[in-house]
């Protein structure tokens, strides 16, 4: 799997953005599209499950505050565009999602990752904090059973964009640790 320090790699992939109508529900995503911006990219199993929709919410919920930290909030699994539009017209609280769907249908970019199950052929659950200039700087993984926790994912981003060193349980506002001269 990648990980921290490494370069995010190079994708294009379809994404759903909108259900409003067909004409207006896809667009190409590439690494280019939020140049300059942090990108927090979270990996799911599949649509129409369980665990995931709770998650997506969770992530969507919390979209304005990852935005007013210039990033990017992008979700990604190996199902198709329509799958994810027939999902987001389909639970009430996907509905409104404010960030794209990714369709990493090739499964490229889940195995230029390292995070493709050779069991399932799915992405496994795994999150991404980006920086501006393409590096991880974030990368975890939970079992498949198990949601992840999108204020620590806003914690530990708001930690990286300090540029300091935090300390255990830290949060924005919170003192950061200055070394003596």
């Amino acid at each position: 799997m990648l990980t921290v320090g490494d370069k995010f790699p190079q994708f294009n992939v379809k994404a759903t953005v909108s259900i409003e109508s067909l004409d207006k529900a896809f667009a190409n995503i590439d690494n280019n599209t939020y140049a300059g911006k942090w990108l927090l990219v979270f990996f799911y199993p599949k649509d129409f499950t369980f665990v995931c929709p709770t998650e997506i919410k969770g992530f969507g919920d919390l979209n304005t505050q990852f935005a007013d930290r210039d990033c990017q909030v992008l979700a990604a699994s190996t199902d198709s565009e329509f799958v994810h539009l027939a999902w987001r017209k389909d639970h009430k609280d996907l509905r409104g999602l404010p960030f794209p769907m990714l369709a990493d249908t090739n499964r490229r970019l889940s195995s230029d990752l390292g995070i493709l199950d050779a069991e399932e052929g799915v992405a496994k659950r795994a999150t991404f904090l980006v920086d501006p200039n393409g590096v991880i700087r974030f990368a975890y993984i939970t079992d498949g059973s198990v949601g992840r926790n999108p204020q620590e994912v806003l914690r530990v981003l708001d930690a990286l964009q300090t540029d300091e060193l935090c300390p255990c349980n830290w949060s924005q506002g919170d003192a950061t640790i200055k070394l003596a001269a």
